[in-house]
């Protein structure tokens, strides 16, 4: 829907003065003219930090950050719901034991941490090693108790830590991290269950991105490549790759096949990103595996009485938290969609007369769970407080007209400037289009 312009007449409180730089971009089309290095605009903007004391690849997170990145999660939970997943936790650490059983210590030591030795003070002498995956843990809540095919396809999700025993020199920002929050589901299904549901997480993936404001670079099919890093089983291989070239094949998308980027244990459809300077990386991926649900011996009773074997589908629609909000700061230059934004309406109040209507509309602003800020006169002149604020997605100008009227004038962030409307019409348009996760601002 367009704003309405300004009307003959219409209050001079707002404010004057030049769009923002980033104005050009058309809401909710992704900003790809106006790229930023991540890490200099999250330190800029204050989202995230790194501290020699703390460790290379192990980022902070201050609260503007936290912000985005809590607002990130809790949209992909909400999402994930609604689609079907149930939400588990599970423990960082596990025995080496379990990640011999998976494969993962045979075919993926090289980007673990070592093992944490349990010496007489631990009790037993045992290994525990930090998870470079949670599907494991997953594969073994799964099997925790018996299955019915009637539970299938159970979709179990988690927004969970992994760490991966990176080299200090690929470390970067936020893209390449030693601690990775993921956002991991693995759906265990029967065999004949494995394309619905491919194509499902593909769909989640897509409208993820359009809820951020993001394109995929491109669709990849990575297979394996001759060599010791996957596992031996040729007929299983086939199997997987087959389901997976279906999926793309019947979704229209335009891919490309790669050998050598496959995961150890299946082939994957890997959602390719690109960030500021053109360099590719992996977001999201669907993945079919055949191999760790007979490793763990995982399977349910079939409609026949039968034990039957599922089929692991492991999925993330938002990979990699980190990876997934430094792709956002570079798409967006840190004027993020009006949902993820850490402040989301910036309150102005002309003079020191309207200060206490300001601070009223902050308080119901926050009585309707926006984030808001107040920028009082002391801060500067009204001019300099909507530069500050550029990045904002609203502006509610207060003068004395507003005030008198218990209206606000709204600025946008992409320089329009609406006539005043009653403050709780305003307050309730922007909510809605909040909890839409819309990336139009009005």
């Amino acid at each position: 829907m367009q704003a309405p312009g300004r009307a003959p007449g219409a209050s001079s409180s707002a404010p004057s003065g030049a769009p923002p730089a980033h104005s050009q971009q058309h809401e909710g089309e992704p900003m790809t003219t106006a790229r930023h290095d991540h890490r200099a605009l999250g330190r800029e903007l204050g989202l995230f930090g790194t501290d020699p004391l703390i460790g290379a690849g192990l980022p902070y997170w201050l609260p503007d950050g936290a912000t985005v990145r809590h607002e990130l999660e809790e949209y992909i939970r909400a999402t994930e719901r609604r689609a079907g997943y149930q939400h588990v936790y599970s423990p960082v650490l596990g025995k080496r034991e379990l990640y011999e059983l998976s494969g993962h210590w045979a075919h993926y030591a090289d980007d673990m941490f070592p093992p944490l030795e349990m010496g007489e003070g631990g009790g037993d002498g045992e290994q525990l090693v930090l998870r470079p995956s949670l599907c494991p843990h997953h594969a073994v809540i799964y099997r925790s108790r018996s299955r019915s095919y009637r539970e299938l396809p159970l979709r179990l999700a988690e927004l969970g830590a992994m760490y991966r025993s990176e080299r200090s020199g690929v470390l970067g920002g936020l893209t390449r991290v030693r601690a990775i929050q993921l956002n991991d589901a693995h759906i265990f299904c029967t065999l004949d269950q494995v394309a619905a549901e491919a194509r499902a997480a593909l769909e989640l993936i897509r409208g993820a991105y359009r809820a951020v404001g993001i394109q995929a670079a491109r669709y990849r099919l990575s297979l394996p490549a001759p060599g010791g890093k996957y596992v031996a089983n040729q007929d299983k291989w086939r199997q997987a790759t087959a389901l997976l070239r279906q999926v793309l094949d019947e979704a229209g998308l335009p891919y490309e096949a790669e050998e050598g980027e496959a995961a150890f244990y299946g082939p994957k459809i890997d959602v390719q990103i690109a960030d500021a300077a053109g360099r590719e990386a992996t977001l999201s991926t669907v993945q079919v595996d055949l191999h760790q649900p007979a490793r763990f011996d995982l399977h349910y009773t079939g409609a026949d009485g039968g034990r039957h074997r599922p089929v692991m589908v492991h999925r993330a629609v938002i990979g990699s938290v980190e990876r997934a909000v430094a792709q956002l700061i570079e798409v967006h230059g840190g004027a993020f969609p009006g949902w993820l934004a850490p402040t989301q309406i910036a309150v102005l109040p002309v003079s020191g007369a309207q200060l206490p209507d300001g601070e009223a509309l902050l308080r119901r602003c926050a009585a309707a769970g926006l984030r808001a800020r107040l920028s009082p006169p002391e801060d500067g002149s009204l001019g300099a407080r909507v530069r500050q604020a550029r990045l904002v997605p609203y502006q509610a100008v207060l003068g004395p007209r507003e005030s008198a009227e218990g209206r606000v004038a709204l600025r946008l962030r992409d320089g329009r400037r609406l006539d005043p409307l009653p403050a709780a019409e305003a307050m309730a348009r922007i909510t809605a289009l909040v909890a839409e996760h819309s990336t139009e601002l009005w």
